[in-house]
């Protein structure tokens, strides 16, 4: 028999909305878990807003939410960076993300770290072979994720995995994930809600950095079938969730399971 959920990891883009578009369902499912007790936390590898700036867009949608609820891969990122004393870093990330970076100094000299978040249109070549310059002099790879797509209002888009990818196989090194399927991610997340993992399901449309990172985690996956969730990519990935439902409004056939 298995265990009831009694707390939940929530992804944000892709499950309670889609760029400025909210999932149907997505308040009601959050209030519904507020009446009955549920504790939950939102887990995000978005790394385009500032942990304030997400919390604002969130309660814009009429979602329930403090900064306290969020788990977000920028701020895993600056506190990886400053458990391993890496405060000098080349910061490849949005410029609303630094307010997220307190204590590290973005260094274009000879950087300790290069750190890499979504940056859109302003990744090119030339800031490629930057990074793999300062790669070759010894500095450290942080990638905030390494997503190989998301979902936009027009359909899927590559994401910076393709770039983490590349600078790894250029300057034969390994990058250091520090959000989902990070096990440091989960555990962060974990710690914050105060549960075992074998009572937490996290929620999420990414077949691998969702599910798969949370069942590698000890956690149990919940797939819905919205944001970037595609049933042959899934099929392809082996990855099989524990509950697959079609979109965040039927989370109550989890809880109730």
């Amino acid at each position: 028999m298995k265990a009831p959920v009694d707390g939940l990891l929530v992804d944000l883009d892709g499950v309670l909305y889609v760029g400025d578009q909210l999932i149907p369902g997505a308040v009601a499912t959050l209030h519904a878990l507020r009446a009955r007790g549920i504790p939950y936390r939102f887990i995000t590898n978005t790394t385009t807003l500032s942990a304030a700036a997400l919390c604002a867009k969130l309660a814009a949608f009429g979602l329930p939410v403090t900064v306290n609820h969020l788990i977000t891969a920028p701020v895993a990122t600056r506190d990886y960076l400053l458990r391993e004393g890496l405060t000098r870093c080349y910061l490849a990330v949005a410029a609303e993300v630094r307010a997220d970076f307190a204590g590290i100094d973005h260094d274009e000299q000879r950087p300790q770290a290069v750190v890499m978040g979504d940056i859109g249109d302003a990744w090119s070549y030339q800031l490629l072979n930057r990074l793999f310059g300062y790669l070759l002099d010894g500095a450290r790879l942080v990638a905030m994720h390494r997503n190989k797509y998301w979902q936009t209002e027009r359909g899927l888009h590559v994401d910076i995995g393709a770039f983490v990818a590349g600078l790894e196989y250029a300057a034969a090194t390994e990058a250091v994930v520090t959000g989902k399927p990070s096990p440091a991610f989960f555990a962060a997340a974990l710690a914050s809600l105060g549960i075992d993992g074998d009572r937490v399901a996290v929620v999420g449309d990414d077949a691998h950095s969702d599910i798969g990172g949370a069942q590698r985690a000890g956690l149990r996956g919940v797939l819905v079938r919205t944001g970037k969730y595609r049933a042959d990519l899934v099929a392809r990935s082996g990855i099989v969730p524990e509950w697959n439902i079609a979109s965040i409004a039927e989370l109550h056939l989890v809880m109730d399971d």
